[in-house]
């Protein structure tokens, strides 16, 4: 599996995502503008000493990355209306989700608009969940579902 963030803005969430990703030899992807610099002090800090097991590779734009990694793209969004439970996971799909305070861009949500899911929530009053928390939500689904 991969995890693709696009145009992430928070380092902390992004070094806590690198983590997940030693943790279950998952590859991350880095797409676009970043909101911060890959040096990060806050970024490095929440990875810890897991940097060098965790495979990132950046990519300037959307089609970079399209034409870099091939396989399924499952898309997350809070305005989707199906949820990741939906999903039946294989071992090439690639989790494309947004940045912390816009998302994903639109053109990546029409593209996708067949396999884009939400986590649902029970409470009106929260808009979204934190990446990193959703991140390890579906990951970890998608990894029960393969038997790992």
């Amino acid at each position: 599996m991969h995890v693709a963030l696009v145009e992430p803005e928070i380092p902390p969430n992004t070094g806590s995502i690198a983590r997940l990703c030693a943790a279950t030899e998952t590859s991350l992807h880095l797409i676009g503008q970043l909101g911060f610099k890959i040096d990060d002090r806050h970024l490095k800090r929440a990875g810890l000493d897991y940097w060098p097991f965790v495979t990132v590779t950046q990519h300037t734009s959307w089609a970079t990355f399209r034409a870099a990694v091939p396989g399924r793209r499952l898309a997350f969004s809070a305005q989707a209306t199906t949820p990741y439970t939906a999903i039946r996971f294989a071992s090439d799909d690639i989790l494309v989700f947004g940045g912390e305070t816009r998302g994903l861009p639109a053109i990546i949500k029409d593209e996708l608009a067949a396999d884009l899911y939400t986590i649902p929530m029970t409470s009106s009053h929260v808009r979204s969940l934190n990446l990193a928390n959703a991140v390890s939500i579906v990951l970890y689904e998608g990894l029960r579902q393969l038997g790992l």
